[in-house]
Protein backbone atom coordinates (compact mmCIF):
# COMPACT_ATOMS: atom_id res chain seq x y z
CA UNK A 1 0.00 0.00 0.00
CA UNK A 2 2.60 2.09 0.77
CA UNK A 3 4.65 1.75 -2.64
CA UNK A 4 1.16 2.42 -4.42
CA UNK A 5 0.41 5.73 -2.60
CA UNK A 6 3.94 6.91 -3.60
CA UNK A 7 2.90 6.17 -7.06
CA UNK A 8 -0.11 8.01 -6.75
CA UNK A 9 1.87 10.49 -4.74
CA UNK A 10 4.18 11.07 -7.52
CA UNK A 11 0.73 11.94 -9.88
CA UNK A 12 -0.61 14.08 -7.92
CA UNK A 13 2.62 16.38 -7.71
CA UNK A 14 3.43 15.49 -4.27
CA UNK A 15 7.20 15.12 -5.04
CA UNK A 16 8.94 16.80 -2.24
CA UNK A 17 10.37 15.41 0.46
CA UNK A 18 8.33 16.42 2.68
CA UNK A 19 5.12 14.16 1.53
CA UNK A 20 7.04 10.85 1.38
CA UNK A 21 8.62 11.74 5.19
CA UNK A 22 4.89 12.26 6.27
CA UNK A 23 3.87 8.98 5.05
CA UNK A 24 6.91 6.90 6.61
CA UNK A 25 6.52 8.89 9.92
CA UNK A 26 2.28 8.11 9.87
CA UNK A 27 3.49 4.35 9.77
CA UNK A 28 6.02 4.46 12.08
CA UNK A 29 3.92 6.26 14.43
CA UNK A 30 0.80 3.86 14.18
CA UNK A 31 3.19 0.91 14.99
CA UNK A 32 5.03 2.35 17.94
CA UNK A 33 1.70 3.27 19.77
CA UNK A 34 0.81 -0.62 18.79
CA UNK A 35 -2.10 0.54 16.13
CA UNK A 36 0.10 -1.29 13.49
CA UNK A 37 -0.92 -4.12 11.25
CA UNK A 38 -1.44 -6.58 14.39
CA UNK A 39 -3.66 -4.53 16.35
CA UNK A 40 -7.22 -5.98 15.89
CA UNK A 41 -9.55 -3.01 15.36
CA UNK A 42 -11.19 -1.34 12.43
CA UNK A 43 -9.12 2.34 12.55
CA UNK A 44 -5.24 0.28 12.35
CA UNK A 45 -2.49 1.72 10.05
CA UNK A 46 -4.66 -0.04 7.11
CA UNK A 47 -7.47 1.70 6.98
CA UNK A 48 -5.37 5.03 7.52
CA UNK A 49 -3.50 4.22 4.60
CA UNK A 50 -6.02 2.44 2.73
CA UNK A 51 -8.24 5.98 3.02
CA UNK A 52 -5.15 7.82 1.97
CA UNK A 53 -4.64 5.76 -1.24
CA UNK A 54 -8.47 6.50 -2.35
CA UNK A 55 -8.58 10.27 -1.82
CA UNK A 56 -5.77 10.57 -3.91
CA UNK A 57 -7.13 7.54 -6.82
CA UNK A 58 -10.56 9.11 -6.79
CA UNK A 59 -9.79 12.70 -6.83
CA UNK A 60 -10.58 13.08 -10.62
CA UNK A 61 -13.97 12.84 -9.32
CA UNK A 62 -16.05 15.39 -10.66
CA UNK A 63 -18.53 16.39 -7.92
CA UNK A 64 -15.85 18.59 -5.91
CA UNK A 65 -13.24 20.33 -8.61
CA UNK A 66 -9.54 20.08 -6.72
CA UNK A 67 -7.16 21.91 -7.17
CA UNK A 68 -2.91 20.87 -6.99
CA UNK A 69 -3.23 22.62 -3.69
CA UNK A 70 -6.52 20.77 -2.45
CA UNK A 71 -4.99 17.37 -2.50
CA UNK A 72 -2.02 18.44 -0.34
CA UNK A 73 -4.48 19.07 1.89
CA UNK A 74 -6.48 16.22 0.68
CA UNK A 75 -3.21 13.91 1.63
CA UNK A 76 -2.15 15.15 4.66
CA UNK A 77 -6.23 15.20 6.43
CA UNK A 78 -6.33 11.47 5.30
CA UNK A 79 -3.01 10.54 6.49
CA UNK A 80 -3.89 11.21 9.85
CA UNK A 81 -7.57 11.36 9.99
CA UNK A 82 -7.68 8.58 12.71
CA UNK A 83 -4.40 8.89 14.86
CA UNK A 84 -5.84 8.76 18.29
CA UNK A 85 -3.00 7.18 20.30
CA UNK A 86 -4.11 7.77 23.96
CA UNK A 87 -7.57 5.84 22.37
CA UNK A 88 -9.52 3.83 25.48
CA UNK A 89 -12.19 2.48 22.35
CA UNK A 90 -10.98 1.92 18.80
CA UNK A 91 -13.26 4.66 17.36
CA UNK A 92 -11.26 7.67 17.23
CA UNK A 93 -11.95 11.24 19.03
CA UNK A 94 -11.33 13.68 16.61
CA UNK A 95 -10.47 15.66 19.83
CA UNK A 96 -7.81 14.03 20.40
CA UNK A 97 -6.21 13.09 16.77
CA UNK A 98 -6.61 17.58 16.46
CA UNK A 99 -4.54 17.71 19.64
CA UNK A 100 -1.99 15.31 18.81
CA UNK A 101 -1.52 17.18 15.24
CA UNK A 102 -1.48 20.35 17.09
CA UNK A 103 1.61 19.44 19.89
CA UNK A 104 3.93 16.91 17.89
CA UNK A 105 7.00 19.08 16.93
CA UNK A 106 8.23 16.44 13.86
CA UNK A 107 4.79 16.90 12.24
CA UNK A 108 4.45 20.69 12.69
CA UNK A 109 7.65 20.66 11.04
CA UNK A 110 6.58 19.12 8.13
CA UNK A 111 3.79 20.45 7.33
CA UNK A 112 5.83 24.23 7.58
CA UNK A 113 7.89 22.55 4.96
CA UNK A 114 4.68 21.19 2.97
CA UNK A 115 3.42 25.01 3.63
CA UNK A 116 -0.08 24.10 4.41
CA UNK A 117 -2.66 25.78 6.87
CA UNK A 118 -2.84 23.24 10.16
CA UNK A 119 -6.39 25.14 10.53
CA UNK A 120 -7.74 23.49 7.34
CA UNK A 121 -6.17 20.26 8.03
CA UNK A 122 -8.54 20.47 11.68
CA UNK A 123 -11.60 21.30 9.36
CA UNK A 124 -10.77 18.02 7.17
CA UNK A 125 -10.14 15.71 9.92
CA UNK A 126 -13.44 17.31 11.87
CA UNK A 127 -16.06 16.82 9.01
CA UNK A 128 -14.84 13.38 9.03
CA UNK A 129 -16.70 13.18 12.10
CA UNK A 130 -19.47 9.81 12.01
CA UNK A 131 -21.93 9.97 12.28
CA UNK A 132 -22.35 13.05 11.05
CA UNK A 133 -25.61 14.27 12.89
CA UNK A 134 -26.63 15.04 15.95
CA UNK A 135 -24.56 16.16 18.93
CA UNK A 136 -21.11 14.59 17.32
CA UNK A 137 -22.63 16.82 13.89
CA UNK A 138 -23.17 20.10 16.31
CA UNK A 139 -19.81 19.45 18.29
CA UNK A 140 -18.10 19.61 14.91
CA UNK A 141 -19.58 22.59 13.40
CA UNK A 142 -18.87 24.73 17.10
CA UNK A 143 -15.22 23.59 16.26
CA UNK A 144 -15.04 24.31 12.43
CA UNK A 145 -16.10 27.93 13.06
CA UNK A 146 -13.31 28.72 15.28
CA UNK A 147 -10.61 26.87 12.72
CA UNK A 148 -12.02 28.92 9.89
CA UNK A 149 -11.51 32.30 12.44
CA UNK A 150 -8.31 31.16 13.11
CA UNK A 151 -7.17 30.84 9.61
CA UNK A 152 -6.24 34.30 7.57
CA UNK A 153 -6.80 32.41 4.32
CA UNK A 154 -10.67 31.62 5.25
CA UNK A 155 -11.41 33.91 8.06
CA UNK A 156 -13.26 36.41 5.68
CA UNK A 157 -14.15 34.05 2.86
CA UNK A 158 -17.49 32.31 2.94
CA UNK A 159 -16.77 30.72 -0.25
CA UNK A 160 -13.49 28.93 0.02
CA UNK A 161 -14.31 27.75 3.88
CA UNK A 162 -17.96 25.87 2.01
CA UNK A 163 -15.07 24.84 -0.27
CA UNK A 164 -13.42 22.95 2.02
CA UNK A 165 -16.18 21.62 3.34
CA UNK A 166 -17.05 19.88 0.15
CA UNK A 167 -13.67 18.40 0.34
CA UNK A 168 -14.31 17.73 3.72
CA UNK A 169 -17.48 15.18 2.67
CA UNK A 170 -15.33 14.00 -0.02
CA UNK A 171 -13.14 12.77 2.73
CA UNK A 172 -15.93 11.50 4.62
CA UNK A 173 -16.90 9.73 2.22
CA UNK A 174 -13.77 7.86 0.85
CA UNK A 175 -13.31 7.10 5.19
CA UNK A 176 -16.45 4.82 4.56
CA UNK A 177 -15.83 3.05 1.19
CA UNK A 178 -12.07 2.43 0.90
CA UNK A 179 -11.81 -0.51 2.85
CA UNK A 180 -14.37 -2.22 1.04
CA UNK A 181 -13.18 -1.00 -2.48
CA UNK A 182 -9.85 -2.91 -1.59
CA UNK A 183 -10.76 -6.24 -1.35
CA UNK A 184 -13.48 -8.92 -1.28
CA UNK A 185 -16.56 -9.78 1.30
CA UNK A 186 -13.91 -12.06 3.34
CA UNK A 187 -11.41 -8.84 3.83
CA UNK A 188 -15.64 -7.15 4.56
CA UNK A 189 -16.33 -9.44 7.03
CA UNK A 190 -13.13 -9.60 8.64
CA UNK A 191 -13.48 -5.39 9.14
CA UNK A 192 -16.86 -5.98 10.00
CA UNK A 193 -15.69 -8.66 12.61
CA UNK A 194 -12.66 -5.92 13.80
CA UNK A 195 -15.26 -3.30 14.40
CA UNK A 196 -17.54 -5.58 16.44
CA UNK A 197 -14.63 -6.73 18.51
CA UNK A 198 -13.22 -3.20 18.92
CA UNK A 199 -16.01 -1.98 19.74
CA UNK A 200 -17.11 -4.46 22.08
CA UNK A 201 -20.51 -5.29 20.01
CA UNK A 202 -22.28 -8.22 21.02
CA UNK A 203 -22.20 -10.57 17.87
CA UNK A 204 -25.69 -10.26 16.70
CA UNK A 205 -24.96 -7.04 15.53
CA UNK A 206 -22.21 -7.48 12.99
CA UNK A 207 -24.62 -7.89 9.93
CA UNK A 208 -27.71 -6.02 10.58
CA UNK A 209 -25.15 -2.88 11.65
CA UNK A 210 -23.05 -3.47 8.19
CA UNK A 211 -26.64 -2.76 6.65
CA UNK A 212 -27.42 0.19 8.41
CA UNK A 213 -23.55 1.58 7.14
CA UNK A 214 -24.10 0.64 3.63
CA UNK A 215 -28.01 1.83 3.34
CA UNK A 216 -27.29 5.04 5.67
CA UNK A 217 -24.25 5.82 3.14
CA UNK A 218 -26.36 5.00 -0.31
CA UNK A 219 -28.89 6.24 0.84
CA UNK A 220 -27.21 9.75 2.16
CA UNK A 221 -24.80 10.12 0.41
CA UNK A 222 -25.77 9.26 -3.20
CA UNK A 223 -24.04 12.25 -4.72
CA UNK A 224 -20.96 11.83 -3.13
CA UNK A 225 -20.57 8.09 -2.78
CA UNK A 226 -21.50 7.79 -6.60
CA UNK A 227 -19.48 10.01 -8.14
CA UNK A 228 -16.17 8.67 -5.99
CA UNK A 229 -17.14 5.47 -7.27
CA UNK A 230 -17.60 6.11 -10.89
CA UNK A 231 -13.55 7.26 -11.12
CA UNK A 232 -12.56 3.88 -9.44
CA UNK A 233 -11.57 0.59 -11.16
CA UNK A 234 -14.07 -1.59 -12.46
CA UNK A 235 -12.84 -4.07 -9.93
CA UNK A 236 -13.09 -1.83 -7.05
CA UNK A 237 -16.38 -0.94 -7.39
CA UNK A 238 -17.03 -4.64 -8.17
CA UNK A 239 -15.90 -5.26 -5.27
CA UNK A 240 -18.05 -2.85 -3.21
CA UNK A 241 -21.17 -3.80 -4.13
CA UNK A 242 -20.59 -7.26 -4.04
CA UNK A 243 -19.85 -6.72 -0.52
CA UNK A 244 -23.15 -4.66 0.14
CA UNK A 245 -25.40 -7.03 -1.81
CA UNK A 246 -23.26 -10.27 0.28
CA UNK A 247 -24.24 -8.44 3.56
CA UNK A 248 -27.42 -7.70 2.47
CA UNK A 249 -28.38 -11.85 1.77
CA UNK A 250 -26.91 -12.65 5.26
CA UNK A 251 -29.27 -10.57 6.72
CA UNK A 252 -31.93 -12.00 5.26
CA UNK A 253 -31.01 -15.68 6.19
CA UNK A 254 -30.77 -14.17 9.89
CA UNK A 255 -34.16 -12.91 10.00
CA UNK A 256 -35.43 -16.14 7.87
CA UNK A 257 -33.40 -17.70 11.02
CA UNK A 258 -35.16 -15.25 14.05
CA UNK A 259 -38.27 -16.20 12.84
CA UNK A 260 -38.37 -19.64 12.35
CA UNK A 261 -36.94 -20.14 15.92
CA UNK A 262 -40.14 -17.60 17.31
CA UNK A 263 -42.71 -19.32 15.66
CA UNK A 264 -40.58 -22.92 17.08
CA UNK A 265 -40.37 -24.01 13.86
CA UNK A 266 -36.58 -24.29 14.83
CA UNK A 267 -34.70 -25.70 18.02
CA UNK A 268 -31.40 -25.52 18.82
CA UNK A 269 -30.01 -28.44 21.04
CA UNK A 270 -27.36 -28.93 23.33
CA UNK A 271 -25.39 -31.64 22.77
CA UNK A 272 -22.89 -33.71 24.45
CA UNK A 273 -20.75 -34.95 21.88
CA UNK A 274 -19.52 -38.62 22.26
CA UNK A 275 -15.81 -39.42 21.89
CA UNK A 276 -16.49 -41.82 18.75
CA UNK A 277 -18.26 -38.22 17.19
CA UNK A 278 -14.74 -36.07 18.22
CA UNK A 279 -13.10 -38.41 15.96
CA UNK A 280 -15.05 -37.93 12.75
CA UNK A 281 -12.98 -36.15 10.54
CA UNK A 282 -16.16 -34.71 8.71
CA UNK A 283 -17.60 -33.58 12.24
CA UNK A 284 -14.49 -32.03 12.88
CA UNK A 285 -14.27 -29.65 9.40
CA UNK A 286 -18.01 -28.64 10.40
CA UNK A 287 -16.56 -27.58 13.53
CA UNK A 288 -13.41 -26.12 11.85
CA UNK A 289 -15.51 -23.87 9.74
CA UNK A 290 -17.47 -22.19 12.43
CA UNK A 291 -14.45 -21.87 14.70
CA UNK A 292 -13.14 -19.53 11.77
CA UNK A 293 -16.08 -17.17 11.93
CA UNK A 294 -14.85 -15.97 15.23
CA UNK A 295 -12.82 -12.72 15.38
CA UNK A 296 -8.86 -13.35 15.04
CA UNK A 297 -8.32 -12.84 18.37
CA UNK A 298 -10.73 -15.45 19.92
CA UNK A 299 -9.53 -18.29 18.10
CA UNK A 300 -7.53 -20.51 20.77
CA UNK A 301 -5.48 -23.37 19.60
CA UNK A 302 -6.15 -22.88 16.26
CA UNK A 303 -2.71 -24.72 15.26
CA UNK A 304 -4.00 -28.21 17.24
CA UNK A 305 -7.44 -27.48 16.84
CA UNK A 306 -7.74 -31.17 15.61
CA UNK A 307 -6.44 -32.44 18.22
CA UNK A 308 -8.22 -30.14 21.20
CA UNK A 309 -11.46 -31.45 19.54
CA UNK A 310 -9.98 -35.23 19.93
CA UNK A 311 -8.63 -34.88 23.61
CA UNK A 312 -10.40 -36.42 26.34
CA UNK A 313 -9.32 -33.54 28.98
CA UNK A 314 -11.14 -31.24 26.51
CA UNK A 315 -14.81 -30.44 26.95
CA UNK A 316 -16.80 -30.39 23.78
CA UNK A 317 -20.49 -29.00 23.89
CA UNK A 318 -22.13 -28.65 20.05
CA UNK A 319 -25.65 -26.63 19.28
CA UNK A 320 -27.46 -28.86 16.83
CA UNK A 321 -30.33 -28.12 15.30
CA UNK A 322 -34.10 -29.71 16.12
CA UNK A 323 -32.43 -32.74 17.45
CA UNK A 324 -28.90 -34.73 18.89
CA UNK A 325 -28.63 -35.65 15.13
CA UNK A 326 -29.12 -32.52 13.71
CA UNK A 327 -26.93 -30.00 11.89
CA UNK A 328 -24.10 -28.44 14.21
CA UNK A 329 -24.53 -24.82 14.42
CA UNK A 330 -22.43 -23.62 17.14
CA UNK A 331 -20.48 -25.32 20.07
CA UNK A 332 -18.33 -24.86 23.41
CA UNK A 333 -14.78 -26.10 24.13
CA UNK A 334 -12.57 -25.92 26.77
CA UNK A 335 -9.96 -27.62 28.74
CA UNK A 336 -7.37 -27.60 31.51
CA UNK A 337 -6.19 -23.71 31.85
CA UNK A 338 -1.97 -24.50 31.55
CA UNK A 339 -2.67 -25.81 28.32
CA UNK A 340 -3.71 -22.35 26.90
CA UNK A 341 -1.17 -19.34 26.07
CA UNK A 342 -3.24 -16.56 26.79
CA UNK A 343 -2.33 -12.94 26.61
CA UNK A 344 0.97 -12.14 28.16
CA UNK A 345 -0.82 -9.53 30.53
CA UNK A 346 -2.86 -11.95 32.10
CA UNK A 347 -1.30 -13.03 35.27
CA UNK A 348 -3.64 -15.81 36.71
CA UNK A 349 -2.85 -17.08 40.19
CA UNK A 350 -4.08 -20.50 40.25
CA UNK A 351 -1.90 -21.15 36.71
CA UNK A 352 0.16 -24.67 37.25
CA UNK A 353 -2.58 -25.57 40.10
CA UNK A 354 -4.33 -27.42 38.27
CA UNK A 355 -7.70 -26.87 39.22
CA UNK A 356 -9.10 -24.26 36.27
CA UNK A 357 -10.54 -24.98 33.49
CA UNK A 358 -10.27 -22.70 30.99
CA UNK A 359 -13.79 -21.80 28.37
CA UNK A 360 -12.79 -20.82 24.91
CA UNK A 361 -15.01 -18.26 23.55
CA UNK A 362 -18.62 -19.60 22.55
CA UNK A 363 -19.04 -20.23 18.05
CA UNK A 364 -21.68 -19.69 16.76
CA UNK A 365 -22.90 -19.68 12.86
CA UNK A 366 -23.79 -16.70 11.74
CA UNK A 367 -27.69 -16.09 12.37
CA UNK A 368 -27.81 -18.50 15.71
CA UNK A 369 -26.18 -15.36 17.72
CA UNK A 370 -28.69 -14.01 20.56
CA UNK A 371 -31.47 -16.64 20.28
CA UNK A 372 -30.07 -17.66 23.99
CA UNK A 373 -28.34 -21.20 22.58
CA UNK A 374 -25.01 -19.82 23.44
CA UNK A 375 -25.89 -19.29 27.03
CA UNK A 376 -27.33 -22.84 27.46
CA UNK A 377 -23.93 -24.59 25.92
CA UNK A 378 -21.92 -22.37 28.70
CA UNK A 379 -24.27 -23.56 30.92
CA UNK A 380 -23.92 -27.46 30.06
CA UNK A 381 -20.10 -26.56 29.83
CA UNK A 382 -20.05 -25.28 33.29
CA UNK A 383 -22.32 -28.54 34.67
CA UNK A 384 -19.23 -30.92 33.13
CA UNK A 385 -16.55 -28.68 34.62
CA UNK A 386 -18.22 -29.45 37.76
CA UNK A 387 -18.54 -33.35 37.58
CA UNK A 388 -14.51 -32.81 36.50
CA UNK A 389 -13.81 -31.40 40.37
CA UNK A 390 -12.72 -28.22 38.45
CA UNK A 391 -12.82 -25.28 41.22
CA UNK A 392 -12.48 -22.27 38.80
CA UNK A 393 -13.60 -21.47 35.23
CA UNK A 394 -11.89 -18.51 33.54
CA UNK A 395 -12.98 -17.18 30.01
CA UNK A 396 -13.00 -13.79 28.27
CA UNK A 397 -16.31 -11.84 27.52
CA UNK A 398 -17.00 -8.43 27.09
CA UNK A 399 -17.14 -6.11 30.29
CA UNK A 400 -21.00 -5.62 30.37
CA UNK A 401 -21.56 -9.45 30.55
CA UNK A 402 -19.28 -9.97 32.98
CA UNK A 403 -20.48 -7.31 34.98
CA UNK A 404 -23.87 -8.95 35.09
CA UNK A 405 -22.80 -11.79 36.04
CA UNK A 406 -20.77 -10.61 38.76
CA UNK A 407 -24.05 -11.01 41.36
CA UNK A 408 -25.32 -14.16 39.59
CA UNK A 409 -22.27 -16.19 39.40
CA UNK A 410 -19.64 -14.71 41.54
CA UNK A 411 -17.66 -13.51 38.72
CA UNK A 412 -14.92 -11.54 39.45
CA UNK A 413 -12.83 -9.77 36.73
CA UNK A 414 -9.18 -11.31 37.14
CA UNK A 415 -7.65 -8.83 33.51
CA UNK A 416 -9.29 -5.90 32.13
CA UNK A 417 -8.02 -4.56 28.33
CA UNK A 418 -8.79 -1.38 26.25
CA UNK A 419 -9.86 -0.55 23.57
CA UNK A 420 -11.77 -3.90 22.95
CA UNK A 421 -13.26 -4.09 26.23
CA UNK A 422 -12.91 -7.97 25.74
CA UNK A 423 -12.05 -9.04 29.79
CA UNK A 424 -10.43 -11.74 31.25
CA UNK A 425 -12.75 -13.85 34.01
CA UNK A 426 -13.01 -16.16 36.85
CA UNK A 427 -16.19 -17.66 38.52
CA UNK A 428 -15.88 -20.52 41.29
CA UNK A 429 -17.73 -23.54 39.81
Amino acid sequence: MRNEILNLMVQNGLEDDCYVEMLDYTIDLFESQGLGTDYYGYHNINHELEVTYISLLAASQEKVKFTLEDIKYLYIAALFHDFDPQKNVDKPHEESVLRFISMDKKLRDLLISAKVDLEIIKVLILRTTYPWSGELKKNALLQIKQCFENCELTRNNKQFQEHIMQMGWYLSVVDRISGYALGDFSKAMEMAKMNAHALAWMPSLIVRSAVAYFEELLNKETDMAKEILKVLPKEMRKNFFDTVLSFMRIRQQEITIQANYAYDNLKLVPTIEKMATRNDPDFIKDLYDIFLELPTPLQFRKKDFENSVKDPEVILNTLRLNNKQGEVVGFSKGGPLESYNLREEIRDENYGLGNTIFLEPLALKMGYWGLKGGSEMRHLFIMQAHSMKYKYLTSFALRDVIRARIDREQAEFVTLFDPERWDYYRIKI
